[in-house]
C-alpha cells in the first residue's frame, strides 16, 4: 500500500510542472495569467463536479455550517498558486519555479507539522528534518544558479 501511495504522490508531483507549463501556454493564448488560471480552475472544477455527482452524489450537510471559516479557503490558495505559476514559468522557467515552490512548501510543511497547525498531527522538528529542508534549499540555490 505504501508503494502505491508513493507512486501516486510522484505522479501528482509530475502533474504539477506539466500543468504549470500548459497554463503558461494558455496565458499566451488568452493574454492574461488571471484569465488562464480561471479557465484552468473552471475545467478542473467541472471535472470534479462530474466525479462528485457520479459517485454518491453531491449532498450538503449541516455539519458544513459548523466548520471553521478557514476550511473554505483552499480554493483561494489554489487560485493564488496557479496564477503564480502562470506568471513565473515564462520568467524563470519550469525547474526554478518548481524548485522555489518546493522550497516554500518545505518551509510551510515544517511549520505546520511542528506546531500542529490547521488540524494536522504534530511532527516535531528534528535535526534530520531540518537537514532535509536545508538540502532542499541548497538544491533550489543550485538549480537557480545553473
Amino acid at each position: 500500500m505504501a508503494l502505491i501511495l508513493i507512486l501516486f504522490a510522484l505522479i501528482a508531483g509530475m502533474a504539477l510542472p506539466t500543468q504549470f507549463s500548459i497554463n503558461a501556454q494558455l496565458r499566451h493564448v488568452v493574454g492574461s495569467p488571471v484569465v488562464a488560471s480561471t479557465i484552468s480552475f473552471i475545467v478542473g472544477a467541472l471535472a470534479l463536479l462530474i466525479i462528485s455527482i457520479s459517485g454518491k452524489g453531491l449532498q450538503a450537510k449541516k455539519e458544513w455550517l459548523h466548520a471553521p471559516w478557514w476550511v473554505w479557503t483552499g480554493g483561494l490558495l489554489g487560485a493564488f498558486y496557479v496564477v503564480a505559476t502562470v506568471i513565473l514559468i515564462p520568467r524563470i522557467g519550469a525547474t526554478a519555479t518548481v524548485a522555489y515552490i518546493l522550497g516554500g512548501q518545505m518551509i510551510a510543511s515544517v511549520l505546520i507539522d511542528h506546531y500542529g497547525l490547521l488540524g494536522v498531527h504534530t511532527h516535531q522538528l528534528s535535526l534530520p528534518r531540518l537537514a532535509g529542508v536545508g538540502l532542499v534549499a541548497l538544491g533550489v540555490i543550485i538549480i537557480q544558479k545553473f
